[in-house]
Parts: structure tokens; C-alpha cells; sequence
């Protein structure tokens, strides 16, 4: 047998070849990808324009009544950008609850439908973590399946908000109108949105109270009646609905609480307007009792004379 050959020591190491290994990943720090083959400089992942990544997160209390729930659920198909959470106990700690899930879910804003007494419906609008928040009494309710209007568009496309004139008169409704618009209208980029506007959201002020109506912009599409651009001559607006009307109780600092930045003036509890009801029912009562001894009294003092002819035909 022949003897091993002996390395010598001047022979070279075979080195890999820097086509066949795989490039070192990059590590990733707090503000960027950082490459170690760029003497330490990181690289800004952040595009150079804003982006809207406005999220809103829809709940409601517990024992909510049916036509409210259905109003919750048609707010949610018509905002693409909402996210569903489960049903929130209605105590004093919902703020706190409220605050956890939006971040849980990774919104910037809430809208917290809370029945009370299962009639009375309020709307929590809130931009969560640091507010403002704004509590509403709903009233003038009409869902989609009530309604049942002829109006229709197209799921998950973007809105036109229209706001009326009074919106510029004073500073709380400048700071509602603001948070309306950053709530209801749909980001750009969304996913589920649909680049498209074909409906229009209506805010309007009457009486202190925000009107809400959603309408379908109609375009005729034949090719005799085709439209040129800008033409709004022959556009025409089909309601789709829901219908609400929000009148505004307070406006928070904070998120669901917090320092008070308005308090409506003119605002009546459904509580009081159903005591004064009651009154004045109790009223109609008394009224009644009051004339049933009066006409009694009337009779006493009053006696009618015996008829001679009374017992003539009971023989």
C-alpha cells in the first residue's frame, strides 16, 4: 500500500466564492433596516408622503334593542374602514375597556352605540387614546330594512361628506364637523375600499341637532344621455338611508372623559320629558276625579222630587 500523501503547507484553503454564499441579512433597529455592509447608516422605511390609516372600531352595551342594532349594523356596511368588536358591559369603567380594545385592534377611533333602559339610544364618538370624545342622544331612528327606499350604490366605495353652512359658527361645531370628517370618510388606500364615489353623506344642522342622510349619486349611462365631465345638470340624488339624528350632550377632553369642553344648554334627558308626560297624564286623572265628586256633590245638594207616576206599571 502507498502512503498518504502529506498537505504541504503552501498549498491554499479553498475559499467559498462570493456568488455562492448567501448575503448576510440585514438587522432590523427601531427606526429602519439597518445593512451591516453600510458602515452603520439605516435606511428610512417611512414613504415621504402622508397616509391615511384612519381605523374606526363599531361596538355597542349590552341588551341593546333590535331596531338599534340593525341602525349599528348599516353603519358598519356602509364604512369599509370599521372593524366589529364584541358587546361592551355599559358601567363606569367602559372608557378604560374602550380604550384596550381600540388599541387591541389597532384603531384610532371609536363609535359606541349605549342603550339605556332599552329605549333610549346614545352615540359615544370618540379619537382614542387622548380625545376628544363626544356623547350623543340618537333620536329620529330609520334603518335600511325600514325604510326600504329605492337608492342604492356600491359596497365599500368612497364617500363625499357634505356639511352645511352652520358647521362654521361656532368652535364646537367646527371641532364636531373636524371629527366627522377624520370618522366617515373612508382612506384613499384602504383595502376594502373601492375607488369610486357614489354616494354622498349629508350633515346637516337643524333645530342644534346633526341631521344624517346618505344618498346615491345617480349618472344616466345611456349613450344618448352620457354625460361630459363636470356635467351635474343631470344628476340626480336617490336616498339610501339609514336616518338618524344626533344632538350633541358633551364634548370630553378626553377619550370617554376628561375635562368638559361643551355642555349643550338646551338639552332635556328622556328621562324628564317622560316625567313631565307622567305629570300631566297624572293631571288628566286628578281632573277626572276632581269631577266625578263635583258632579256627586252636585247631586246631593240637588235632589230631584219623587215621581208620583213612578210605580204605576209595576202592578
Amino acid at each position: 500500500m502507498g502512503k498518504k500523501r502529506k498537505h504541504s503547507d503552501s498549498e491554499a484553503v479553498a475559499v467559498p466564492k462570493k456568488e455562492d454564499a448567501a448575503p448576510e441579512r440585514p438587522t432590523r433597529t427601531l427606526l429602519g433596516w439597518k445593512d451591516n455592509n453600510d458602515n452603520d447608516e439605516v435606511k428610512d422605511v417611512h414613504s415621504p408622503f402622508f397616509r391615511n390609516k384612519e381605523k374606526v372600531l363599531v361596538t355597542c352595551s349590552r341588551r341593546i334593542n333590535y331596531r338599534y342594532r340593525h341602525l349599528m349594523l348599516n353603519v358598519v356596511s356602509i364604512l369599509p374602514h370599521c372593524k366589529k368588536d364584541n358587546k361592551v358591559e355599559s358601567k363606569e369603567t367602559k372608557g378604560a375597556t374602550l380604550n384596550e380594545l381600540v388599541e387591541l385592534k389597532n384603531c384610532s377611533s371609536c363609535l359606541f352605540f349605549e342603550c339605556r333602559k332599552a329605549k333610549d339610544l346614545y352615540l359615544w364618538m370618540a379619537k382614542c387614546p387622548n380625545g376628544p370624545s363626544v356623547k350623543f342622544l340618537v333620536s329620529a331612528v330609520h334603518t335600511m330594512e325600514e325604510l326600504k327606499l329605492t337608492g342604492n350604490h356600491l359596497k365599500g366605495s368612497r364617500p363625499i361628506l357634505t356639511f352645511s353652512t352652520n358647521f362654521e359658527k361656532d368652535a364646537h361645531w367646527k371641532l364636531l364637523k373636524e371629527m366627522l370628517l377624520q370618522i366617515f370618510e373612508t382612506p384613499k388606500d384602504h383595502r376594502k375600499a373601492k375607488p369610486f364615489h357614489d354616494h354622498v353623506f349629508v350633515f346637516s344642522i337643524v333645530d342644534d341637532h346633526i341631521w344624517f342622510r346618505n344618498y346615491q349619486i345617480s349618472v344616466p349611462h345611456n349613450e344618448a344621455d352620457k354625460l361630459p365631465r363636470g356635467g351635474l345638470d343631470k344628476m340626480t340624488l336617490v336616498e339610501v338611508g339609514p336616518r338618524f339624528c344626533l344632538n350633541p350632550i358633551k364634548i370630553f377632553g378626553g377619550s370617554f372623559g376628561g375635562p368638559t369642553l361643551y355642555e349643550n344648554p338646551f338639552y332635556v334627558s328622556p328621562n324628564q320629558i317622560r316625567a313631565i308626560q307622567k305629570r300631566k297624564n297624572a293631571g288628566k286623572y286628578a281632573k277626572k276625579v276632581k269631577a266625578k265628586t263635583r258632579r256627586k256633590m252636585h247631586e246631593m245638594s240637588n235632589t230631584l222630587e219623587p215621581d208620583e207616576f213612578a210605580d204605576m206599571w209595576k202592578e
